[in-house]
C-alpha cells in the first residue's frame, strides 16, 4: 500500500510522491486530470496514472513507442492522447497504447519543440509553437490537417492561441510587442501592439506574457481586440506559467520554486497583488489544481508534491506563515500564543499574527513538554530544565527540575510538576515552595483548601494546608486536568480516554467505542461549558456534551487539513483554534472545520473487469463469463486528501448481501455461480468517510452448456432412460425366466387338464352305460330307445366340448339339459330341475367347459336318490355381482350329515376331478374359482345341499371369461 514521505520544509502537510512510491521516473513535466479524477503524470519514463492510492504506469512493454512523455490530454470520451518528446504521437483507449500511423511530414512539422494544442471536446487542436503552417486536427484516433495559408515574409512569430470557435490564429513576436492575429476562414490580418515580451501562458481569454521578470496580463474583449489587464514585476526569471481552473496564476521560476497569486484574474484590478513562493528549492515544471482545490506540483528531479484544498487553504490565507516545526507544546494568555518545539526553541504568535522565533539554548536538544504565557514570562518546560524567558528583555533564567507539566495557579503563580515533588512557582519572585515531595504528572486546583493530584496510577485529593491526601479515583494515569464548569471536571487519561466526574465521583467516561479518536489522550482544551477538545497522536476529537446527556464528538484528521495527526495541543481564541503538530502549526475557523461533510463527494471508479481472461474496460458492454473463472474488479477512488488511506465497502447483490471490507484495488471472485449480479462499491476514505454513493456495475455469469437447464434435463432423461433401460432387461430376463417357467408348468397343467379330461370322459361315459344296463335289466326298450338317443347327442356333445378349455353359459345350459333328461329318464322321473339366468349375465359369456356336470351328478347321485316320500329339484342359477360369476346348483336332497362332512369332497371321482380341473384352471389363467358346498338345514328350514362357484376372471382376452 502507498506510504507517501511527507515534505514539510515549505508548506505543513505537503506530500511528496516519488519512487518509493511507485513513481520510478526522475523527470516529470505536465499533469493532466481526467473525467474521473485520476491524474496523470508525464515522465522521462512513460505515462503514470494516480488514483490516489497507486501508480499505474504505461511504457514500452504497454506499446509506447517512445517514452519521454512530455504531457498528456485526457478526452471526455475516455481516450487518453499522448504527446511524446519526439512527437511518435499515440492515444489510450480501453487500457491499449494505440499508436498513430502518421506519416513522418506531421512529425517533422513539430521537430523543434511540442505542439501547442487547444481541446474542444473530444477534438484536439494542434500546431506548432513557432510560425505554424497547418492546423492539425485529431478526433477519434484520426488525424486531418488544415493548412494555414499565411504569408510570413520571413517574419518570426510565437504562437499565442488558436482560437477554433472563431478560427483566429494569434501570433506573438516577443520584440517588438506584435500581436498578429489571421483568420483561417477570411484570410486576412490584423496587427494589435502590446508590451513586449513572450508569451507565459494561455486560458480561454487570458494571456500572460512576461518582459524581464515583468508579468503583463492580457484579456480578449472580442475577437480582434486585446487589453492589459493586471502587470507585476516579479523580479524573477520565469519560464513557465499556468492560469488553473479558478483562473488563478501561478508562475515557474527558472531557478526553483513557483509563484502564487491569490486573486482570479477575473479581478478588475490594475496590478496583481505579491504573491506567495512555494517550494523554492524545487525547479517546478508544472502545476495543476484539481477538481477539489487540491494542488499537484510536477518537479525536475523530485517526483510530485502534493497539498489539500485546506492544508493550502490554511497556509495561504491565514495570518501565520512558514510554521512547520515539530510542535510539542502550545499555550496561550489573552493576548498571544506562545510554541514549544522538539529541541530548545520556541515561538510566539503575536494578535497581530506576526512570528517570532525564540531560541533557549542553540546547543540543546531537549524537548518541550510543557509551556506556559503570561504577557511577558514564559516558561518552557523541558525533559531537565525548567526555562524562564522574558519576552521583554529576552532574558532565560534556567531551573534544574525534570518537569512533567506546567499548571496555571493564580494570578502570578504556577504549578510544576516534576519527577520528585509538586511546587508552586511565584512568576514576580521566582519563589519556589514545595508542597508535595513525590512524582507529580498533573495538578488542578479543586477548591480553596485542595488541590486535586495525579500520579502514575490514582488521581487524590491534597489538602494544601494540612498536607494530607485522600484518594479520590483509583486505577487511572491522569496526563491533563480541566475544570468544564462549576463541580464538573475533565480528566484525560494515558489509555481510558477521558473522565467526567464531580466532587463525587465518575459521572461519565467517553472512550473509543463511544467515538472518540484514541483512547490515549494527551491534553484537554474547553471551548465553553459544553464543549472541549482532546488533542491525540491519532487526531483531535470535539466532544459537546448535549443537553439530553448525550455526547456529540467530531473527530479531525490530517484529511480534514491538520498539518499531521500527531497533536500534541490546542488553544482556542474566539472562532479561531490553533492546533499543534509534529509537522506545524494548523489554524482553523471552528465554524468552517466543523462544516466538513459526513460523506466524500466521489464515487469509485471501476477501471475495468475481468471475466473470463478478458479484460472489460468499456463496462458499457454486455458483461458475460462463465462459471469455473476468476471475475477481478479493478478499482480507484480518487480521494487524494486520504493520502492513500484507501480502502472498499463492496457487495455482490445475488450472490451474498453482507457487505466486505478490502484495502486492496484489486477484488477477485471465485467461481461465481450462473445467474445475473450487481456489483456494489463504496470507497472509504481516512477516518471512515464513505462516497456518497456506490458504483454499480451488472454482469452475468452463464453457465456451461452442461450447467444449462437443458442439458440437465437431457441428461436426466438420458438417465431416467439407461436405468429404465437397465431395469427393463433385468425385468425382461426375470419375466422371461418367469415366462420359461411358466409356460412349462403352463404345459404340465394343460396336460393335466387333458388328462383330466381324459378321465372324465370314460367316467361319464361308464355312468351311462351303467344306466341303459339298467333299463335293459328291466326290459324297458323304449326308454332305453329314447335313453340312447339322448345319451348319443350327449356323447357328441361331451367329446366337442371336451376339446374346448371354455364354452359359452347358453351351451353349458343346453348340455347340462341334455345330461339331466337322460338321468331323469334313468331315475323314472325322480326330479324335476330349473335353470335361472339373471338378467346381469350375459349367456355368451365362457366358462370352464364340463365344468358344473360333476356337481349335478352329485347332486342326483348323493342328494335326490337317497329322497323317499318326495320328488326331488335340482336348481341351477347364473347370477353376477361386482365382476364375479355366481353358479348355485342346489337340490332339496337329504343334505349333508354332520359326519360326512369331512368326506364330501372325497367320496365322488367326478368331484375330485372337478376340483381338480379348479386348481389348473388357476394355474393356467390366473382364475380364481372358489368352491363353497353348504348344507341348507344349517342356515334354514329347507333341506338339500347347495354348491356355489365364484369365479372372478382374470382380464385377458385370450380366456374370454364370462366376458
Amino acid at each position: 500500500m502507498l506510504s507517501p514521505s511527507l515534505f514539510f520544509a515549505q508548506i505543513p502537510g505537503m506530500v511528496n510522491y516519488n519512487e518509493e512510491d511507485g513513481l520510478n521516473s526522475s523527470y516529470t513535466y505536465h499533469l493532466r486530470q481526467d473525467k474521473n479524477g485520476l491524474i496523470w503524470i508525464g515522465s522521462d519514463n512513460g505515462l503514470f496514472r494516480f488514483d490516489g492510492k497507486d501508480f499505474k504506469q504505461y511504457g514500452k512493454e504497454e506499446g509506447l513507442k517512445n517514452i519521454d512523455i512530455i504531457s498528456c490530454e485526457p478526452l471526455p470520451n475516455g481516450e487518453v492522447f499522448i504527446l511524446p518528446f519526439l512527437n511518435d504521437f499515440a492515444y489510450l483507449k480501453n487500457g491499449r497504447v494505440i499508436n498513430l500511423n502518421i506519416n513522418d511530414y506531421l512529425k517533422n512539422q513539430f521537430s523543434s519543440s511540442i505542439p501547442k494544442i487547444t481541446r474542444d471536446g473530444n477534438r484536439l487542436y494542434l500546431y506548432s509553437t513557432q510560425s505554424p503552417r497547418n492546423i492539425f486536427i485529431y478526433e477519434n484516433g484520426k488525424v486531418k490537417k488544415n493548412p494555414i495559408l499565411l504569408n510570413y515574409n520571413k517574419r518570426e512569430f510565437s504562437t499565442v492561441q488558436y482560437d477554433f470557435r472563431t478560427q483566429n490564429l494569434y501570433l506573438n513576436n516577443s520584440i517588438t510587442g506584435q500581436i498578429l492575429i489571421y483568420s483561417l476562414i477570411t484570410r486576412k490580418e490584423k496587427e494589435i501592439r502590446i508590451d513586449p515580451g513572450g508569451i507565459i501562458c494561455e486560458k480561454d481569454d487570458f494571456f500572460v506574457f512576461q518582459h524581464q521578470g515583468k508579468i503583463t496580463v492580457y484579456q480578449r474583449t472580442d475577437p480582434l481586440h486585446i487589453k492589459k489587464i493586471h502587470s507585476y514585476d516579479t523580479k524573477e526569471n520565469i519560464f513557465y506559467g499556468v492560469i488553473d481552473k479558478n483562473n488563478k496564476l501561478w508562475l515557474n521560476v527558472q531557478n526553483g520554486g513557483v509563484l502564487y497569486f491569490n486573486q482570479s484574474l477575473l479581478e478588475n484590478k490594475k496590478n496583481l497583488n505579491p504573491p506567495v513562493k512555494i517550494l523554492n528549492q524545487h525547479v517546478i515544471n508544472n502545476v495543476l489544481v484539481d477538481k477539489d482545490d487540491n494542488v499537484w506540483f510536477n518537479s525536475r528531479n523530485s517526483g510530485v508534491f502534493f497539498i489539500t484544498k485546506a492544508l493550502f487553504t490554511n497556509h495561504i490565507n491565514l495570518s501565520v506563515k512558514s510554521n512547520s516545526e515539530y510542535i510539542k507544546a502550545i499555550a496561550k494568555d489573552d493576548q498571544n500564543i506562545i510554541l514549544g518545539y522538539n529541541n530548545s526553541y520556541g515561538a510566539i504568535i503575536y494578535r497581530n499574527g506576526k512570528m517570532q522565533d525564540i531560541t533557549l539554548d542553540a546547543n540543546n536538544k531537549d524537548e518541550n513538554k510543557s509551556i506556559y504565557l503570561n504577557h511577558n514570562v514564559s516558561i518552557f518546560g523541558m525533559a531537565a530544565t525548567i526555562v524562564v524567558h522574558d519576552l521583554s528583555t529576552n532574558r532565560s533564567k534556567k531551573l534544574r527540575y525534570s518537569l512533567k507539566s506546567i499548571v496555571p495557579y493564580t494570578q502570578n503563580s504556577v504549578f510544576f510538576c516534576t519527577s520528585g515533588s509538586l511546587m508552586t512557582y511565584h512568576l514576580k519572585t521566582g519563589k519556589i515552595t514545595s508542597l508535595l515531595d513525590e512524582r507529580v504528572y498533573t495538578v488542578l486546583p479543586f477548591d480553596k483548601e485542595n488541590l486535586l493530584v495525579g500520579n502514575f496510577s490514582d488521581l487524590y485529593r491534597f489538602n494544601i494546608k494540612t498536607k494530607k491526601k485522600t484518594l479520590f479515583l483509583k486505577g487511572y494515569y491522569f496526563t491533563d486536568l480541566k475544570k468544564l464548569r462549576d463541580h464538573v471536571y475533565l480528566g484525560a487519561t494515558n489509555l481510558n480516554g477521558i473522565i467526567i466526574f464531580n466532587d463525587q465521583g465518575i459521572l461519565k467516561k467517553i472512550e473509543k467505542k463511544n467515538g472518540l479518536i484514541n483512547d490515549q489522550i494527551k491534553k484537554i482544551e474547553v471551548e465553553n461549558n459544553n464543549t472541549f477538545w482532546a488533542s491525540t497522536n491519532s487526531g483531535i476529537s470535539r466532544i459537546e456534551l448535549t443537553a439530553d446527556r448525550n455526547t456529540l464528538i467530531t473527530n479531525l484528521t490530517q484529511t480534514d487539513g491538520l498539518p499531521s495527526n500527531a497533536v500534541s495541543g490546542c488553544v482556542i481564541r474566539n472562532d479561531t483554534i490553533f492546533i499543534g503538530t509534529s509537522k506545524g502549526l494548523g489554524i482553523f475557523s471552528i465554524k468552517k472545520l466543523l462544516a466538513q461533510e459526513k460523506s466524500i463527494h466521489k464515487k469509485v471508479i471501476i477501471n475495468s473487469i475481468t471475466i473470463e481472461n478478458n479484460e472489460h474496460y468499456d463496462l458499457r458492454e454486455n458483461l458475460t463469463g462463465h462459471s469455473d473463472n476468476n471475475v477481478i474488479f479493478n478499482l480507484s477512488f480518487p480521494d487524494y486528501a486520504s493520502q492513500g488511506k484507501i480502502s472498499y465497502k463492496y457487495k455482490v447483490e445475488g450472490l451474498d448481501e453482507t457487505w466486505q471490507l478490502s484495502n486492496s484495488s484489486t477484488i477477485i471472485f471465485n467461481s461465481i455461480p450462473p445467474g445475473k449480479y450487481v456489483f456494489r462499491v463504496y470507497g472509504l476514505g481516512y477516518n471512515g468517510k464513505q462516497s456518497y454513493i456506490s458504483s454499480d456495475l451488472p454482469f452475468e455469469i452463464k453457465p456451461r452448456f452442461w450447467q444449462t437447464w437443458w442439458f440437465m434435463a437431457a441428461l436426466a432423461i438420458i438417465i431416467i432412460m439407461i436405468v429404465t433401460l437397465i431395469i427393463n432387461s433385468w425385468l425382461q430376463k426375470k419375466r422371461n425366466k418367469k415366462l420359461e417357467k411358466f409356460f412349462h408348468e403352463k404345459k404340465i397343467a394343460e396336460l393335466e387338464l387333458q388328462a383330466i379330461k381324459a378321465q372324465i370322459n370314460p367316467h361319464f361315459i361308464y355312468n351311462c352305460l351303467n344306466s341303459i344296463k339298467y333299463l335293459l335289466f328291466k326290459e324297458d326298450y323304449q326308454e332305453t330307445e329314447n335313453y340312447l338317443d339322448i345319451f348319443s347327442q350327449l356323447i357328441r356333445k361331451t367329446l366337442h366340448y371336451s376339446e374346448k378349455t371354455f364354452m359359452p353359459i347358453e351351451e353349458e345350459v343346453e348340455y347340462l339339459s341334455l345330461y339331466m333328461d337322460m338321468e331323469k329318464l334313468r331315475q323314472n322321473e325322480l326330479f324335476d330341475y330349473e335353470f335361472h339366468i339373471s338378467e346381469q349375465v350375459n349367456k355368451r359369456w365362457a366358462i370352464p367347459s364340463l365344468l358344473i356336470q360333476p356337481f349335478v351328478e352329485n347332486a342326483i347321485k348323493h342328494g335326490i336318490s337317497s329322497l323317499k316320500n318326495a320328488k326331488g329339484f335340482v336348481k341351477i342359477s347364473f347370477d353376477h355381482e361386482d365382476s364375479t360369476l355366481c353358479i348355485t346348483i342346489e337340490d332339496n336332497g337329504t343334505g349333508i350329515r354332520t359326519k360326512d362332512k369331512s368326506s364330501v369332497n372325497t367320496d365322488s371321482f367326478g368331484l375330485k376331478l372337478s376340483q381338480k380341473r379348479i386348481k389348473t384352471f388357476q394355474q393356467l389363467f390366473e382364475t380364481h374359482i372358489t368352491l363353497e358346498i353348504n348344507n341348507l338345514s344349517d342356515t334354514s328350514e329347507k333341506q338339500g345341499t347347495q354348491v356355489k362357484l365364484y369365479i372372478s376372471p382374470y382380464e385377458n382376452q385370450d380366456t374370454n371369461l364370462h366376458h
